[in-house]
């Protein structure tokens, strides 16, 4: 049955590699994956792999302790083990559901912050035309826009940006180029800034204040190597026309404002609440998700319902990307069942002996996110590494952050980043890796050794 499990995982990853060939959205097949994995390990003959695991010893003892040992001693093994099973599946979805709930938080109040043109604020500030110029500018605006708010949403914000600077599609592309690698970056080296940083962070495995500390200097060797190249090699013009200058929306433009900094510094409150209440991430993002809810529901009153409807929390909720939430459902499931079948488990020892540097393990994983998706990645390699050998803040923890955030910009279906510029600029797959992947990988690696220089420095306080 473990054999059967691991070949429907690997069906699934194909599946969600290859969503454009088969036409099957990667959510269908995410979800499908996660579930019948789950459902295989629970109808499965009880494993020795499972039954003699330190988790599942846990499990009796809880048992005993709860129902009584003659209790447990009446219950058949596949009573047992099934019950094991269900726990799992109830601990495992206990933990996705906070880094879901904190990707919709952070997803509406971004949805808010738009509605309003809040984001105009930042874009409208750029003027120039000279393109080497304007690609330093972009770039490092997208690094750390990417760095409070996502490496998605940054994507999105930055692609409509050039659309309206450069109408010269060619050089248009590169610019895409660069802004998936600065979002990237910037999204590594904050808790909020991407997805796999935020479940390392909601995992225990990093802290806020450290991992921007230590991954900051490599993230920024990382958008400043392909930042030189291209300005020494970047030919052509940004092309003819300016930017329309777009009308003021009367109330929207007017709280606009308002918005973007209740928006920004709700984000940034997030790490800050839970620093000083010790409660989850998720809960602090709601937080702030409610306060946003109710400021939007106050201003603009003299709108009616239909139309103030657009700009309140609300409305943004109805737009946010659902499949995607949906889409790390079924993915964390899928892993979870690996984890708890302990394969993860079983796959960290065999990597141990094979090739026994952490170091190499994790820069092929971060290599490894540029062709499968990262989120799963980064799941397992939370399942494979145990939180007693390797503590918070520890080497192989912060790393991971940086590969897998990063690595995923060598490919352009590497990153969340990357698909949504794909999407938005019918980017070519052949073009990217021809143009961009190059640059992508040289910046990877340098901040890489960066961070593997600095990284007995930082330790100190470990």
């Amino acid at each position: 049955m473990e054999t059967l499990i691991i070949i429907l995982f690997v069906l699934g990853y194909l599946c969600i590699a290859l969503e454009h060939p088969i036409r099957v959205n990667k959510t269908a097949s995410a979800l499908l994956t996660g579930v019948l994995c789950w459902t295989l390990f629970m109808v499965a003959e009880p494993s020795l792999t499972v039954t003699e695991s330190n988790e599942y010893r846990t499990y009796l003892q809880h048992l005993s302790t709860k129902e009584g040992m003659e209790e447990v001693e009446r219950m058949t093994s596949l009573e047992l083990f099934r019950g094991f099973v269900s726990e799992q599946l109830s601990e495992h979805l206990g933990s996705i559901a906070q880094i879901l709930f904190f990707l919709m938080g952070a997803m509406t109040i971004v949805e808010l912050v738009d509605a309003h043109h809040g984001f105009r604020f930042i874009t409208d500030k750029i003027k120039t035309r000279n393109p080497k110029k304007l690609l330093w500018i972009v770039g490092w605006v997208a690094f750390f826009l990417s760095a409070v708010l996502d490496n998605l949403t940054t994507t999105i914000v930055m692609i409509s940006l050039v659309r309206k600077l450069i109408p010269n599609r060619e050089m248009r592309l590169f610019f895409a180029g660069i802004i998936v690698i600065a979002a990237n970056a910037g999204g590594a080296w904050t808790p909020i800034g991407d997805v796999t940083t935020t479940m390392l962070w909601i995992g225990g495995q990093i802290s806020a204040g450290n991992i921007m500390g230590t991954l900051f200097l490599p993230s920024v060797v990382c958008l400043l190597t392909p930042l030189l190249y291209l300005s020494f090699t970047l030919k052509g013009t940004l092309g003819d026309g300016n930017a329309p200058v777009l009308k003021d929306h009367g109330m929207q433009v007017g709280t606009g404002r308002l918005m973007l900094l209740l928006g920004i510094g709700a984000l940034v409150f997030v790490p800050v609440f839970k620093t000083v209440t010790h409660m989850p991430p998720y809960t602090g993002m709601l937080l702030g998700l409610g306060v946003l809810w109710v400021v939007s529901e106050l201003i603009n009153p003299e709108l009616d319902e239909a139309r103030k409807k657009n700009y309140t929390a609300a409305g943004a909720l109805s737009r946010i990307d659902v499949p995607s939430v949906l889409f790390f459902l079924g993915i964390l499931l899928a892993v979870g069942a690996l984890e708890s079948m302990q394969l993860l488990h079983h796959l960290a020892t065999w990597l141990d002996r094979s090739l026994g540097d952490q170091r190499i393990i994790i820069t092929l994983v971060g290599i490894l996110s540029a062709v499968v998706d990262n989120v799963p990645l980064v799941a397992a390699s939370m399942g494979m590494y145990d939180m007693s050998v390797y503590p918070q803040d520890h080497l192989i923890w912060e790393y991971l952050a940086y590969c897998a955030g990063t690595g995923g910009s060598i490919l352009i279906i590497g990153s969340a980043a990357g698909v949504a510029a794909m999407g938005m600029e019918k980017i070519d797959f052949i073009w990217y890796m021809k143009r961009v992947s190059l640059l992508a990988m040289l910046g990877y690696f340098l901040g890489a050794f960066v961070y593997l220089i600095l990284q007995p420095y930082l330790a100190v306080h470990h």
